[in-house]
Parts: C-alpha cells; sequence; structure tokens
C-alpha cells in the first residue's frame, strides 16, 4: 500500500479489524520510510447486477423499481410496508443469490407475481394486469379462473 505521505510503496499493518456492519475490514498502517500512519478500509468489490428488460437494453438492478410495482398493486389492501419489504429483500436475496449477473424483467416479474399471490390475490391480480399486459376482459377473466381452480379443485 502507498503511503500518502512519503509515497513509499510498502507498509506493514499495526492493526485490523472490522466495521461494525462486518462489510469492510479497517487497517492502520506503518510506513517503513516515514514511520506514519495511517488507515486504510478493505471490502467486497460488488459487481453490478444487470437487468435485461423486454426490449433487450440493460439498466442496473433498482429495488425502488419492484417496490414502486408492488406498492401500486396493493393500495388500499391491507398489507403492511413490512411485508412488502419482506417481498422485496427474500425477490433481492434470490436474484443475487444466482450465479448469473444478468437477470431478466420477466423472471423479477414472475418472482413478484410468486410472491403477491401468497399474500393477497388482489394485489397478484392487480400487479399481473400491468405485468401480463392484459389487453381485455376476457384475459383478466382467463387470470381469475385460473386463481379459483387453485384454490378450489374439484
Amino acid at each position: 500500500m502507498k503511503c500518502p505521505f512519503c509515497n513509499h510503496m510498502e507498509s506493514k499493518v499495526v492493526d485490523s479489524r472490522p466495521t461494525e456492519e462486518g462489510n469492510v475490514i479497517r487497517r492502520r498502517r506503518e510506513c517503513f520510510s516515514c514511520s506514519k500512519r495511517f488507515t486504510t478500509y478493505e471490502k467486497i468489490e460488488d459487481i453490478p447486477l444487470m437487468v435485461v428488460k423486454k426490449g433487450g437494453h440493460r439498466e442496473q438492478f433498482d429495488r425502488s423499481k419492484i417496490i414502486n410495482g408492488i406498492l401500486r398493486a396493493c393500495e388500499k389492501r391491507p398489507i403492511s410496508i413490512n411485508q412488502i419489504e419482506s417481498i422485496v429483500d427474500d425477490i433481492e436475496r434470490e436474484v443475487y443469490q444466482s450465479s448469473d449477473r444478468e437477470v431478466s424483467s420477466v423472471a423479477i416479474g414472475e418472482k413478484v407475481m410468486i410472491h403477491l399471490k401468497k399474500v393477497d390475490e388482489v394485489a397478484y391480480v392487480r400487479f399481473a394486469s400491468v405485468y401480463r399486459q392484459f389487453r381485455d376482459l376476457n384475459t383478466f377473466i382467463d387470470e381469475l379462473n385460473k386463481l379459483l381452480k387453485e384454490n378450489n379443485p374439484v
């Protein structure tokens, strides 16, 4: 590590400890040349997760877009912000645990629908109507019929 005082290239680590969050390690170093001490921080390099949109363009993963979509679907429904954040946390965890650095917006939308279906069927249908771009009333009714069959198997 290069000394910020004399630009000498060699130093020794005098003290090393994790920060409160545990994501970064703080190191106190001493320069071999001038003996001055300085602090460095070491952290894991985050490779951004990219979302491949339906049109083929890519943009960086944005958690707030998922929250906004779910909030719109859950408007005036008995779903707490804690439940919404929990859904988004689960989806974000699933996406980041994948070995791929790219994920399709379609896959994210499907994950949202799976979680919403478990929490609130009205919110699920609202989200699905926008996400799947229901063109007419028949498409909407087909989705409702699927839900009814799942809930009341014959």
